[in-house]
């Protein structure tokens, strides 16, 4: 038996599979709070004594940099190695996987109904994949075909220096250079950086902030999904936070472009993350394509890549289940 995690800043979710049943079928599942607990051995003993199913191995994509099979995830703290993990879960192997990484593991058994398409265009067989997701942070990863199937490769892309594409976005880089001693792409481009798009356009003064919404914010514990959330109500769609979400989805657009770009993704460019489904309607109508696409001399070839949008949101425990399983 396998157990399996996505391992993220804000929840950790983890299940037990069987070789057997595979990746889509798991035997027992269950999702924690990660910032409750100290470490990841803690969850992991806790949901084992839950479920009381004897398992031999793990495999974790975690939401940071893996190297030497050592693991930070970056906006938690957790340290993670492999050789500790096994020995304090008394297991005979574990493997940690970066969590684009362990997504892009999943992307091939992907089928319709686990996507939506934004950029219809027929991919390239064989061709290489570039996978996008901003949750709390900014993720990265891209597929290599081998001959007879896909490798997945991690990336830290998202902390890249974050690159203006018009005068309100150099604007927004000026204001954050002065609370940060680096801008990437993640501190604008994530579940982080909505506010940050927010308190620029609010600050800069280019629409006011309703009172009822500084109330909503002002008793949030996530400003995020209210700022969404008043960016795509019907009824009273907020000016500000429509901004908010028209210059996120600029700047995701430019940067899955850019990501495309740098792996020459013409098996396909791939959204990942809770934040894309949940903005869908502002990715098909807003500047996403055209940013995306938006790369000088090499517009056309921007115009034949394909691009999804990932719906499945177990997309990334199914993964570091195919990786652990060998899928």
């Amino acid at each position: 038996m396998l157990l399996a995690g996505d391992i993220g800043g804000t929840k950790t979710n983890l299940a037990i599979f069987s070789p057997e049943a595979g990746p889509r079928t798991p035997v027992s599942e269950a999702t924690f709070p990660s910032a409750r607990y100290p470490n990841l051995e803690a969850v992991v003993r806790e949901f084992l004594a839950q479920v009381d199913v004897e398992v031999e191995r793990a495999s974790f994509g975690v939401a940071g940099p893996v190297v030497g099979g050592r693991a930070t995830i970056t906006n938690l703290g957790w340290v993670m190695e492999e050789k500790e993990l096994r020995a304090a879960l008394n297991l005979s192997a574990v493997r940690l996987l970066n969590d684009l990484q362990a997504i892009g593991y999943c992307v091939p058994s992907l089928g319709p109904e686990d996507l939506h398409t934004l950029h219809v265009v027929q991919q390239v067989p064989g061709g290489a994949i570039a996978g996008i997701a901003p949750v709390t942070g900014l993720g990265e990863a891209f597929l290599t075909w081998d001959g007879s199937r896909y490798e997945s490769h991690p990336t830290e892309g998202g902390h890249a220096d974050f690159a203006p594409t018009d005068d309100l976005q150099v604007g927004l880089l000026q204001y954050l250079l002065e609370r940060y001693d680096h801008v990437s792409y993640e501190w604008v481009c994530s579940g982080m950086g909505l506010p940050n798009i927010y308190a620029y356009l609010k600050h800069s003064g280019h629409a006011a902030e309703p009172a009822w919404l500084a109330e909503e914010l002002a008793a949030a514990d996530d400003p995020t999904p209210v700022i969404v959330n008043a960016a795509l109500a019907g009824n009273r769609p907020c000016k500000l936070c429509t901004a908010t979400l028209d210059m996120f989805v600029s700047v995701l657009g430019a940067e899955a472009g850019n990501l495309a770009l740098k792996v020459l993704a013409t098996g396909g460019v791939y959204l990942g993350g809770g934040i894309p489904p949940r903005i869908l309607s502002a990715l098909e109508s807003g500047p996403f394509i055209e940013t995306f696409r938006a790369k000088g001399r090499l517009r056309d070839l921007m115009s034949h890549l394909p691009v999804h949008v990932i719906l499945n949101p177990k997309v990334a425990l199914l993964g570091a289940a195919c990786a652990g399983l060998e899928l």
